[in-house]
C-alpha cells in the first residue's frame, strides 16, 4: 500500500466523520440461519472450498532451520511441512504409504527422517522413501521411488507458506493468482520480516462463517469490547474494499482525530487503524502499528471452529530484553482476551440459532462486508459443483 493509498483511505475516515456517518451499503440483507446448521452444506464447504481453495497453512519463522517440520491438521486432512538442506520448504499428507498410519505425531520439530511408528518405513524430508524394515523378504519388486510421501502444492512467498490440498496440474498459478490482488499491500506488509512471538489455539463451538462474519464490522466494538479495546476505537467507523475473494478492512481508531493537525506526508495508516485482511478462506492477518497477528480458521465440525492466534513481531538480531518480552506477551494476550469476546459471542449466537427464533439473520447496511464474505463462499460452491 503505497503513502497516496493510505492518504487517501485515512481522508475517505475522516470524511465519515464529519458526516457522522458509517460506510454504508446500498441495502440491508439477510443471512439464512440455514448456512450455519446444514450438516451437507458444511461438508460440502470442506470439499469442494478447502481442500480446492489455496490455503495459507504457516509462517516461513515457523519452518526456518535446516530440517524444521511442522504437522497441522486441516479440515480433516493431516499435513506434514518439512525444509531441506537446500532451505527448500515441502508439503506432504502426513500419512504412510504402507498401511496409511499417521506418520508424524509432534506438532513442530527438527528431523530430516522420519519413520512410521507402525512399522519404522522410514521417509526423508523431501519425501523419499529411504528404508523398509525386512524389504528384500516382505517387498522383494517393491519400487521405492513409487511410494514416496504424498505431496501437496505449496508455495512459499514475502513469509508464508500457502498449500493446495486437490491439485489439478496449475498447481503453482493458482497459488500465485490467488494473493495476486494483494501484492502491493504484501510488499508494503514486509511480512518476511516478522517472527513468532506466542501462539494461542482452541476449538470454538461455532460454524465458522460465524467466526469470519464477527471481524467484519466495527458495530460491536463498543459493546462487544468494552472491556478492553472499545475505547480505543470510534463507534462503528469502518470500511472495505474486496481484492478477488479477500477483504481489506480499515477499523479507525480515536487518533484518526489528531490527523487534521499533522501535514498529510507525516499520515500512516498502521498509526491510526488496524487494517485487517481476511484472506479467502481460512485465515486473517491483523495489521497493527508495529507487529501483525495471523488468525487462522480450520472448520472441524458444521459447529466447531479450531482458532490459532498467533503474534508475529519483528525480527531482532539479539535476544529480547525482559522489557520487550513483558511488552509483546501483553500484547499477545490482549488479542486473545479480545479476539476470545467475539469467539464466545459466536458459541452463543451457534446456541440459538436452531430454536426457531430466526429464519435469518439480519446484516445492516454498515455491515456490508458481511453479506460480501457470504456471497463469495456461495459462488466457490456453485463454481465446483459436486464434491
Amino acid at each position: 500500500m503505497d503513502h497516496e493509498t493510505q492518504v487517501e483511505l485515512l481522508d475517505e475516515i475522516l470524511g465519515l466523520r464529519r458526516e457522522r456517518s458509517a460506510y454504508l451499503d446500498e441495502t440491508v440483507t439477510h443471512s439464512p440461519v440455514n448456512r450455519y446448521l446444514d450438516e451437507q452444506r458444511f461438508s460440502d464447504e470442506r470439499a469442494q472450498i478447502f481442500r480446492k481453495q489455496p490455503l495459507l497453512i504457516a509462517h516461513s519463522s515457523e519452518l526456518v532451520e535446516d530440517g524444521g517440520f511442522l504437522s497441522r491438521d486441516i479440515c480433516g486432512a493431516p499435513i506434514l511441512l518439512t525444509r531441506d538442506r537446500s532451505g527448500e520448504a515441502h508439503a506432504f499428507f502426513n500419512v504412510c504409504r504402507h498401511r496409511g498410519a499417521r506418520l508424524v505425531e509432534a506438532e513442530e520439530g527438527c528431523k530430516h527422517r522420519f519413520s512410521c511408528p507402525y512399522h519404522a518405513w522410514t521417509w526423508d524430508n523431501t519425501g523419499r522413501l529411504i528404508a523398509i524394515p525386512h524389504k528384500d523378504q516382505g517387498f522383494p519388486d517393491l519400487d521405492k521411488g513409487d511410494y514416496g510421501l504424498k505431496r501437496i502444492a505449496l508455495k512459499e512467498s514475502q513469509g508464508w507458506l500457502w498449500v493446495r490440498l486437490d491439485g489439478d496440474g496449475n498447481d503453482d498459478e493458482a497459488l500465485s493468482n490467488h494473493i495476486a490482488e494483494l501484492a502491493d499491500d504484501l510488499n508494503w506488509l514486509q511480512m518476511g520480516d516478522l517472527t513468532v512471538h506466542a501462539v494461542h489455539e482452541r476449538v470454538w463451538n461455532c460454524n465458522w462463517k460465524i467466526v469470519v462474519e464477527g471481524g467484519l464490522e466495527s458495530y460491536h466494538f463498543r459493546v462487544a469490547h468494552a472491556k478492553t479495546i472499545g475505547a480505543l476505537f470510534h463507534d462503528n467507523l469502518s470500511t472495505y474494499r474486496a481484492f478477488g475473494p479477500h477483504i481489506r478492512s480499515i477499523l479507525a481508531r480515536t487518533s484518526v482525530d489528531d490527523l487534521v493537525e499533522i501535514p498529510r506526508k507525516q499520515w500512516r495508516i498502521r498509526d491510526h487503524a488496524n487494517v485487517l485482511y481476511t484472506l479467502f478462506p481460512n485465515s486473517a492477518w491483523l495489521v497493527q502499528s508495529d507487529h501483525v497477528v495471523l488468525i487462522q480458521f480450520a472448520p472441524e465440525t458444521v459447529s466447531q471452529t479450531r482458532i490459532r492466534c498467533v503474534t508475529l513481531r519483528p525480527k531482532q538480531n539479539e535476544a529480547l530484553t525482559e522489557n520487550q518480552q513483558s511488552y509483546w506477551d501483553k500484547n499477545h494476550a490482549l488479542t486473545v482476551k479480545t479476539l476470545a469476546e467475539d469467539f464466545e459471542l459466536g458459541e452463543k449466537i451457534q446456541a440459538g440459532l436452531d430454536l426457531g427464533v430466526n429464519d435469518v439473520l439480519t446484516f445492516g447496511r454498515y455491515e456490508g462486508a458481511l453479506d460480501l464474505f457470504n456471497r463469495t463462499v456461495d459462488e466457490h460452491l456453485r463454481a465446483s459443483g459436486p464434491a
